[in-house]
């Protein structure tokens, strides 16, 4: 039987769509070409907020907005449907070594969006961080930022979709979109073809591959991050805190997460010794506490790069049945719930939460 809608990734951002479609009602498959949540989504950080989100556009404060407010109810509700605690936390975030004049722009920004921050000195910073190391101040603290562990998540999402009844398939990869008279007609894939009544490409840093032939020209790009898994006891770090684009995370087990580097290298998700030894030197600026601790893991992940971090959702301009959610750059986890529930409404025919102008495809081309 034909799904009515066929999904092209299973990333943070595919399976939620899938999720807000079935939800629906409708019958909903998913195809990746690796394991559900394998790429970007399992090897970030899984901060649930833009780093520095004053630098942003509008576009991209709307939608994280929107998603913090859905990320506790969404997380309970996994876990309870899934049996796998996606482990939402709010742990709030340090920023510090600002630029001159950004803590009064923050400021500013947090005002104007009801954002909770405040300034602090060192002597503040330390109160809520006592392992804080060298970072300048002033600090900011924006005690509102949680994280989730971005593996639970997304092992407890497949699990949930399947019991919704979708049919997620993995290792199938999809080399081709066809159409017929302006419409989507079916998938290629190395076993076959799949029939396809409507087609969300959500394929991360490869969405553009497959966009391109269709004439969506998407400027969207694989960006490497490598990041580094410090193992130790639980509460030796309590906060997550970011300093000259550098951050630190800690689980509740007592793993610290360190990151994250940003390379133009292709589709090359290689690690390289030079990437740890930074991250290990300035993960221990940040926090000297994490010298005691052993670097148990280097890994790397590709994201998919858009110019300004403003993410394309939406339907393709020439192509009835073809949409597209893809381009959120550093922040998919930050932004999914919005993002797939923004897509998923334009899908459904229903009107939307958010004005979808901002993100729309076509805009590509303008």
């Amino acid at each position: 039987m034909t799904a009515d809608f066929t999904i092209v990734g299973a990333g943070i951002v595919g399976l939620l769509a899938a999720r807000e479609l079935a939800a629906a009602g409708a019958q909903v498959a998913v195809l990746d070409r690796g394991r559900p949540g394998g790429e970007s989504s399992w090897a970030g950080g899984g901060i649930l907020s833009p780093l520095y989100p004053w630098r942003y556009p509008e576009a991209v404060t709307r939608l994280a907005a929107a998603s913090q407010a859905a990320w506790p109810g969404l997380a309970e509700a996994l876990a309870a449907e899934a049996g796998v605690d996606p482990q939402w936390t709010r742990c709030g975030l340090l920023v510090g070594d600002l630029d001159p004049g950004e803590a009064d722009t923050a400021r500013e920004w947090a005002a104007g969006h009801g954002v909770p921050v405040e300034v602090l000195d060192k002597r503040g910073a330390r109160a809520l961080e006592p392992g804080l190391g060298e970072v300048g101040a002033p600090l900011l603290w924006l005690a509102e930022v949680a994280q989730v562990r971005n593996p639970r998540l997304v092992r407890a999402l497949h699990r949930a979709l399947e019991r919704q009844g979708v049919e997620v398939r993995q290792g199938v990869e999809v080399r081709a979109i066809r159409t017929r008279a302006g419409r989507v007609r079916d998938l290629l894939t190395p076993s076959g073809t799949v029939p396809a009544g409507q087609v969300l490409v959500a394929a991360g840093a490869w969405s553009a591959g497959l966009l391109a032939p269709l004439g969506a020209a998407l400027p969207v790009r694989p960006v490497r991050g490598q990041m580094i898994l410090f193992r130790g006891p639980p509460g030796r770090l309590r906060r997550i805190v970011l300093s000259r684009g550098r951050y630190v995370i800690p689980r509740r087990d007592g793993h610290v997460l360190a990151g994250s580097t940003l390379e133009e290298s292709g589709f090359d998700k290689s690690v390289t010794p030079e990437a740890r030894r930074e991250l290990v030197a300035e993960a221990r600026r940040i926090a000297p506490v994490l010298a005691e601790l052993p670097v148990v893991r280097q890994w790397a992940g590709l994201r998919p790069g858009s110019p300004t971090g403003v993410p394309f959702l939406g339907e393709h301009p020439e192509i009835e049945g073809l949409w597209v959610a893809t381009g959120h750059y550093r922040n998919g986890l930050v932004l999914a719930p919005a993002s797939a529930r923004l897509v998923a409404d334009l899908m459904l025919g229903r009107v939307p939460a958010l004005d979808p102008a901002p993100y729309a495809p076509a805009r590509a081309a303008a």
